[in-house]
């Protein structure tokens, strides 16, 4: 798996190299500062920062051809593959941040599968714990149980799982005025599966320990749990969703990425997809055939 980004930047760096490698060469041997050998010495070096710079360009190009490669796979199969993927299934969504264009990528890919959104949860960040705890005080047994601004990791964790479970919500009914920013559906019925997605900026302190506790209370509720974020993405949450338990796709806006994620959400092998250095487990995870309709 190659990273865009990090051929770029290496292959401006053997440019920078090369070039300074020359501006050098000419400087001092223009002065008379060097002797033969040195000159020797200096050219091979230019001579190798060349053949690097040639090897980039070549994996660079290697790399691109790949990506295309397997996007055009994925457009060109994504109507076959998907349908009746995700047949009868209901789809949890949590949104850490606004409601952007990733909801209506999720949406349309569930739909594409044959499922549906059971209920979308978007919060907003940072978390003010002490009127978190203030909004917990009306019920004593919570209150107790999640006292302390350390106890957000816990808190978050209980409703990851409250998510993907539905039924009885008590924590999301106590936190609703505090926490949810919007919402669609209804929480009574379990879900299928779960797809997080973050359009906040990174958060940091007691927030950032309840979005990890939220984070693995999806992952551990035990239907498929997926984070997601778009192509290009400045928010990159793929790090912290893989830190805690979730299976991740890092370009979900494009026809692999949304053929990923339908796969992951069917039960297919968790992992790490996409098309940045962070899909450890390459663009797609392994496609299963469907049972006969």
């Amino acid at each position: 798996m190659f990273d865009f980004r990090y051929h770029v930047v290496s292959l401006a760096a053997v440019f920078l190299a090369l070039v300074i490698g020359i501006l050098v060469g000419l400087g001092l041997s223009g002065r008379g500062f060097i002797d033969d050998a040195e000159r020797r010495n200096l050219n091979d070096q230019i001579a190798g920062y060349r053949n690097e710079r040639d090897q980039a360009r070549k994996q660079l190009s290697a790399a691109a051809r790949r990506q295309a490669a397997m996007e055009d796979f994925a457009a060109d199969t994504y109507p076959q593959l998907v349908p009746g993927r995700l047949e009868d299934k209901d789809v949890a969504v949590l949104v850490v941040g606004s409601v952007d264009q990733t909801a209506d990528v999720i949406a349309q890919a569930v739909r594409d599968g044959g499922g549906r959104i059971a209920r979308m949860r978007a919060i907003r960040v940072p978390v003010d714990a002490a009127a978190v705890r203030e909004s917990l005080s009306g019920t004593p047994a919570l209150q107790r149980r999640y006292a302390t601004a350390e106890q957000l990791d816990e808190l978050g964790r209980d409703l990851g799982f409250e998510l993907a479970a539905g039924g009885k919500t008590p924590l999301w009914d106590a936190l609703d005025d505090i926490l949810v920013e919007e919402r669609l559906g209804s929480a009574t019925s379990p879900a299928d599966a779960v797809v997080v997605a973050r359009t906040a900026r990174p958060q940091h302190g007691v927030t950032q320990d309840f979005l990890s506790g939220l984070y693995r209370g999806a992952a551990r509720a035990g239907v498929p749990a997926v984070g997601v974020q778009l192509s290009g993405s400045d928010n990159a949450a793929v790090p912290a969703f893989a830190r805690n338990g979730l299976s991740t796709v890092d370009s979900v806006d494009t026809s692999a990425g949304k053929l990923a994620l339908v796969l992951l959400l069917a039960g297919a092998q968790r992992g790490q997809y996409g098309a940045d250095e962070t899909a450890s487990d390459g663009i797609l995870p392994p496609i299963a055939s469907l049972p006969d309709q």
